[in-house]
Protein backbone atom coordinates (compact mmCIF):
# COMPACT_ATOMS: atom_id res chain seq x y z
CA UNK A 1 0.00 0.00 0.00
CA UNK A 2 1.45 3.13 -1.19
CA UNK A 3 1.52 6.28 1.46
CA UNK A 4 -0.20 9.36 0.05
CA UNK A 5 1.42 12.47 -0.29
CA UNK A 6 1.46 15.65 2.06
CA UNK A 7 -0.35 17.35 -0.29
CA UNK A 8 -3.04 14.84 -0.56
CA UNK A 9 -3.36 14.59 3.52
CA UNK A 10 -3.39 18.36 3.04
CA UNK A 11 -6.43 18.85 0.98
CA UNK A 12 -8.47 16.35 2.75
CA UNK A 13 -7.80 17.95 6.06
CA UNK A 14 -8.86 21.07 4.60
CA UNK A 15 -11.92 19.35 3.95
CA UNK A 16 -12.83 18.10 7.34
CA UNK A 17 -14.35 20.38 10.10
CA UNK A 18 -12.87 20.98 13.65
CA UNK A 19 -14.52 17.99 15.00
CA UNK A 20 -12.87 15.61 13.02
CA UNK A 21 -9.36 17.35 12.95
CA UNK A 22 -9.17 16.89 17.05
CA UNK A 23 -10.40 13.09 17.01
CA UNK A 24 -7.51 13.08 14.28
CA UNK A 25 -5.11 14.59 16.89
CA UNK A 26 -6.48 12.79 19.51
CA UNK A 27 -6.22 9.22 17.68
CA UNK A 28 -2.81 10.11 16.44
CA UNK A 29 -1.55 11.07 19.91
CA UNK A 30 -2.24 7.64 21.31
CA UNK A 31 -1.08 5.81 18.85
CA UNK A 32 3.12 6.72 19.23
CA UNK A 33 3.99 8.76 21.79
CA UNK A 34 6.62 10.44 19.80
CA UNK A 35 3.43 11.78 18.04
CA UNK A 36 2.37 12.83 21.40
CA UNK A 37 5.20 14.67 22.47
CA UNK A 38 5.36 16.30 18.79
CA UNK A 39 1.41 17.51 20.18
CA UNK A 40 2.50 18.78 23.78
CA UNK A 41 5.38 20.79 22.00
CA UNK A 42 3.17 22.48 19.58
CA UNK A 43 0.31 23.13 22.18
CA UNK A 44 2.21 24.35 25.36
CA UNK A 45 5.96 24.76 24.61
CA UNK A 46 6.18 26.44 20.96
CA UNK A 47 5.21 29.58 22.26
CA UNK A 48 8.30 29.66 24.52
CA UNK A 49 11.17 28.80 22.81
CA UNK A 50 13.78 29.87 25.41
CA UNK A 51 11.94 27.82 28.06
CA UNK A 52 12.08 25.17 26.68
CA UNK A 53 15.55 25.32 25.46
CA UNK A 54 16.30 25.74 29.21
CA UNK A 55 14.10 22.84 29.98
CA UNK A 56 15.69 20.90 27.46
CA UNK A 57 19.24 21.50 28.77
CA UNK A 58 17.97 20.81 32.45
CA UNK A 59 16.87 17.35 31.58
CA UNK A 60 20.18 16.62 29.80
CA UNK A 61 22.13 17.93 32.66
CA UNK A 62 20.40 15.81 34.58
CA UNK A 63 20.72 13.06 32.27
CA UNK A 64 24.88 13.52 32.19
CA UNK A 65 24.87 13.14 36.12
CA UNK A 66 23.30 9.45 36.14
CA UNK A 67 26.04 8.40 33.69
CA UNK A 68 27.84 5.23 34.66
CA UNK A 69 31.82 5.84 34.54
CA UNK A 70 32.68 2.75 35.70
CA UNK A 71 32.90 1.09 32.42
CA UNK A 72 33.33 2.87 28.88
CA UNK A 73 30.70 0.29 27.14
CA UNK A 74 27.72 1.90 29.56
CA UNK A 75 29.52 5.04 29.05
CA UNK A 76 29.18 5.05 25.03
CA UNK A 77 25.34 3.78 25.76
CA UNK A 78 24.01 6.44 27.91
CA UNK A 79 26.11 9.52 25.66
CA UNK A 80 24.40 7.97 23.03
CA UNK A 81 20.88 7.73 24.48
CA UNK A 82 21.47 11.29 25.46
CA UNK A 83 22.05 12.33 21.91
CA UNK A 84 19.07 10.61 20.65
CA UNK A 85 17.07 12.46 23.40
CA UNK A 86 18.63 15.87 22.33
CA UNK A 87 17.94 14.98 18.66
CA UNK A 88 14.31 14.22 19.31
CA UNK A 89 13.91 17.51 21.25
CA UNK A 90 15.68 19.66 18.34
CA UNK A 91 13.42 18.18 15.61
CA UNK A 92 10.17 18.83 17.69
CA UNK A 93 11.72 22.87 17.27
CA UNK A 94 13.00 22.75 14.29
CA UNK A 95 15.06 25.68 14.09
CA UNK A 96 18.86 26.07 13.60
CA UNK A 97 19.95 28.48 16.34
CA UNK A 98 17.98 26.42 19.04
CA UNK A 99 19.67 23.28 17.67
CA UNK A 100 22.84 25.18 18.12
CA UNK A 101 22.29 25.74 21.45
CA UNK A 102 21.66 21.93 22.76
CA UNK A 103 24.15 20.57 20.43
CA UNK A 104 26.73 23.34 22.60
CA UNK A 105 25.12 22.05 26.05
CA UNK A 106 26.03 18.69 24.96
CA UNK A 107 29.16 19.12 23.89
CA UNK A 108 29.46 21.29 27.34
CA UNK A 109 27.94 18.95 29.42
CA UNK A 110 30.91 16.30 27.92
CA UNK A 111 33.61 17.94 29.47
CA UNK A 112 32.20 18.93 32.73
CA UNK A 113 31.16 15.44 33.73
CA UNK A 114 34.60 14.25 33.18
CA UNK A 115 33.76 11.66 30.69
CA UNK A 116 36.69 10.06 29.26
CA UNK A 117 36.52 10.62 25.31
CA UNK A 118 40.40 9.54 25.25
CA UNK A 119 39.64 6.19 26.68
CA UNK A 120 37.00 5.16 23.54
CA UNK A 121 37.53 5.85 19.62
CA UNK A 122 34.02 5.70 19.17
CA UNK A 123 33.02 8.48 21.67
CA UNK A 124 35.78 10.66 20.54
CA UNK A 125 34.11 9.98 17.02
CA UNK A 126 30.82 10.91 18.44
CA UNK A 127 31.79 14.34 20.35
CA UNK A 128 33.72 15.35 16.65
CA UNK A 129 31.02 14.54 14.57
CA UNK A 130 28.16 16.69 16.85
CA UNK A 131 31.30 19.20 16.80
CA UNK A 132 30.97 19.43 13.16
CA UNK A 133 27.35 19.55 13.12
CA UNK A 134 27.35 22.54 15.17
CA UNK A 135 30.07 23.56 12.79
CA UNK A 136 28.01 23.83 9.70
CA UNK A 137 24.91 25.05 11.62
CA UNK A 138 26.79 28.03 12.68
CA UNK A 139 27.29 29.04 8.82
CA UNK A 140 23.85 29.63 8.20
CA UNK A 141 23.36 31.89 11.19
CA UNK A 142 23.37 35.28 11.54
CA UNK A 143 27.01 37.01 12.85
CA UNK A 144 25.89 38.10 15.94
CA UNK A 145 24.34 34.71 17.03
CA UNK A 146 27.31 32.59 15.82
CA UNK A 147 29.37 34.80 18.23
CA UNK A 148 27.13 33.98 20.77
CA UNK A 149 26.86 30.93 20.43
CA UNK A 150 30.75 30.21 20.03
CA UNK A 151 31.95 31.87 22.93
CA UNK A 152 29.70 29.33 24.82
CA UNK A 153 31.09 26.38 22.83
CA UNK A 154 34.71 27.89 24.03
CA UNK A 155 34.31 28.67 27.69
CA UNK A 156 35.16 24.74 28.12
CA UNK A 157 37.48 24.32 25.72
Amino acid sequence: MKSSTLSEIRQELEARNSRELLAFCLRMAKFKKDNKDLLAFILFEESNIAQYIENVKAEMTDLFQEVNISNVYYIKKTVRKILRFATKKIKFAASKPVEAEILIHYCNCLLDFSIPLHKSRQLNKLDETVRLKIASIFDTLHPDLQYDLTKQLKKNR
